[in-house]
Order: C-alpha cells, then structure tokens, then sequence
C-alpha cells in the first residue's frame, strides 16, 4: 500500500467513554454529551476551543446535527461517518489526518449506538440489494464457518477447538469483571461456557459478542501541542484501513481461516509504525472479537501468532491480561459491549487508560505500544482498520 502515515505527528490529549450496555432509560444524545464532557474535562479544554468534530454512528442518526443538537455547539463542523463496525475508529482516523494536515488545531472524534430499543437485534440485519453472490447468512453463521476450517487446515479436533474457544470467552470476561463501565462486569466459568446453547455451529452463547448502547469520544491535537493539554499525551503511530473486493465466495482460493483485508491493513499499520515483530513489539491489543474464533483467527493475521499455532497460544495464556501479550484487556467485545459506531473509540479508550497508568486492577506492566483493530463486514468481504499508539514519540 501507499500510506505514507502520520507517526508521531498527532497525539491524543483527553478521552471520555460512557458504561456500555442496556441503557433503556438513555439515548444517544445523553450518552454523547457524557462522554464527550469526559473527554472535555480530560484535556482540561471547553466545546468552543475544539475546531471540528467527526462524529461515528451506524444507525444512531444520519447527519452532524445528531451531535452538534446534542452538546449545543457553536456552529462548529461536524462529519457524520459510517464504516459498518469499523465506524468508531473510522471517525478517529479522519480526525487525525484533519489534524496531520494543519486544517485544525484540535479536534474531536466521537462514536455512538443506540441499539437495545431501537429494533436492531444482532442476529438479522436486512442488507442492501446485491449481485446474488453475497451470502444470506446471520453473522453467527457466517463467522462460525471459521472454526471447522481452522480445524480442517490445521489439524485440531473440534472438541479441542471448542475449548480454545470457550477460553477466549473465559478470558474476556475475566477482564471485564474488573471493568467498571463493561456490559458484563462477571466472571464465567469455562464449564458454563462450553456447555452454553448452541446459535450456530460450534458457537455457543458466550460465543458471541452482546449487543449495547454506549459512546465514546477523543480530543486531538498536534503532537509538539500535546502537553499544553496534559502531562500524559498518546502518540499515533500508525492508522491503517483495508476495504476488501468481495471476492470470499467466488474465489475457490478463499478457506476461512483468514481475513485478507486484516493481514493486509496490519501490515500497512506495522509498516506505518517502525514495527518488524509485532509479537515482541506490541506490549497489548484490543481487536474485534465479534465472535471468538474471530480473535483466534486475528492472532495469527496480525502476526501474535504463528500460522496454525494461536491455539496453542490461547490455551498456554499468552493473551490472558496477565500474560506475554495481553488482547482484550478491557473485556473485548465479547466483555465489554458492542454499540457498533462507539467500538472503536472505546479500544482507543482503553488504550488511552493502559499507557497513562491508569487502567486499575487490570493495568498491564510497563506498555509502550498498543494496538487496536476493528473488523466491519464478514469473512471475505469487509474492512478492516489497525491502529499502534505508544506513550513516547519515536
């Protein structure tokens, strides 16, 4: 590819992210001002100092008034994007590039879903008019077709896949127990896990990530400003997005246990950042587990793991929150919620918490990269976007 990137040119200064969840007594309007007053509040700025603002919905509104109704701003330009999940961190990278550019000064990136009321289950979303080639599957079959072949190419049994699996289901929610603002904020035993109701193959219901309303948000600057805002800047290393050809199922070359458009934005991301081995050189990730056996695959498309060996990597707890390269750390998807235009900007968020010190009882030793990637789409057909963020320029 032929991104020339941004390393170290922008910086984020402040975030704010609101609980996620059934937020039955809320709508997007009330979960887009806490978060953005949070992020105000965090850089130690007010609504007339932010230059623009790039706001992420999927199905939450469909225009800038959406944000600009709610927080009263001042006649400010606001751009609504959508991206399908890839939505929130599709908001943050045009922020950044704004910026990059020296069209603004400081900006604001904010993502939102109002899903639980709104009809939207999860399960069925009736798409737009296609050639007939795409499938008609719900995304829990289509993403479950990434377990058998994950155990036909490689060779593991499926009743051991199954376990892998239902340790990355343990592993999320061991994380988002100690998360304050995740959708499920318990523990799961793996024994619950494994013998939970089947939806589609061989997932099950912890499976799948849940669906929830929340917001997030992140105020932005040039990176030389950065601590005119705060003491603890992060520095953009890298943004990379990837939108596929739609070629999974018409190519007899596609098996499923890869996402093209991943291995590719990740390296294009690498590339951007300085980074020759990920797996040594990102300290944490938080990546798009839709499904796990969506994180499984993404371990090995990023380069964490060897092909054919995130498996073992999984049950050896290299991603655990307290092992070699922790994924996941707040709760993922799986953990913390999915409100599709906010996900991205809340791995931000946590990134944003990890490199600074302050993510509490599941802060990582010592970070100094951090990853986050999110996947809009289904296998063989989708986009892709990865981000690398660190504490230090350089």
């Amino acid at each position: 590819m032929a991104s020339n990137g941004i390393k170290d040119q922008v910086a984020i200064v402040g975030m704010g992210c609101t609980t996620f969840g059934e937020h039955w007594d809320r709508d997007a309007s009330d979960m887009l001002i806490e978060s953005a007053t949070e992020a105000y509040q965090s850089a130690g700025v007010d609504p007339d100092d932010v230059d623009a603002y790039w706001l992420g919905t999927f199905a939450s509104g469909v225009s800038g008034l959406v944000f600009s109704e709610a927080l009263k701003t001042p006649y400010k330009p606001v751009t609504r994007l959508e991206n399908m999940c890839a939505t929130g961190s599709e908001a943050i990278r045009n922020a950044a590039y704004a910026v990059a550019s020296g069209a603004y000064d400081l900006v604001m990136a904010v993502g939102v879903e109002k899903l639980k009321d709104g009809g939207y289950s999860g399960l069925v979303v009736p798409g737009p008019d296609g050639d007939g080639t795409e499938s008609s599957m719900t995304a829990p079959a289509m993403f479950s077709l990434l377990a058998p072949a994950y155990c036909e190419k490689y060779g593991v049994e499926e009743a051991e896949l199954k376990d892998v699996l239902s340790r990355i289901a343990w592993k999320n929610h061991v994380a988002g127990a100690k998360n304050p603002k995740a959708q499920f904020r318990k523990e799961v035993p793996i024994e619950t896990i494994c013998k939970s109701p089947r939806i589609a193959g061989m997932f099950g219901v912890f499976d799948c990530s849940g669906v929830a309303d929340g917001s997030a948000a992140a105020i932005l600057c040039r990176a030389e400003d950065a601590h005119k805002y705060t003491d603890n800047p992060i520095y953009l290393k890298a943004f990379s997005i990837a939108a596929g050809p739609n070629e999974g199922f018409i190519s007899e070359d596609y098996d499923f246990t890869t996402f093209q458009e991943v291995v590719v934005s990740a390296q294009d991301a690498y590339k951007q950042a300085g980074i020759t081995n990920p797996r040594e050189q990102i300290s944490m990730a938080e990546v798009h587990d839709c499904f796990t056996a969506t994180e499984l695959v993404l371990m090995e498309d990023m380069g964490f793991s060897e092909r054919g060996q995130g498996w073992r990597d999984v049950m050896e707890g290299r991603f655990d929150g307290d092992g070699a390269q922790p994924v996941n750390p707040d709760g993922g998807l799986k953990s913390f919620g999915h409100p599709i235009g906010a996900s991205g900007l809340r791995m931000m968020y946590e990134m944003w918490l990890q490199l600074r010190g302050e993510a509490g009882e599941r802060q990582i030793d010592n970070p100094k990269l951090g990853l986050t990637h999110n996947l809009g789409g289904q296998p063989g057909r989708c986009v892709s976007f990865v981000s690398i963020v660190g504490n230090e320029l350089g």
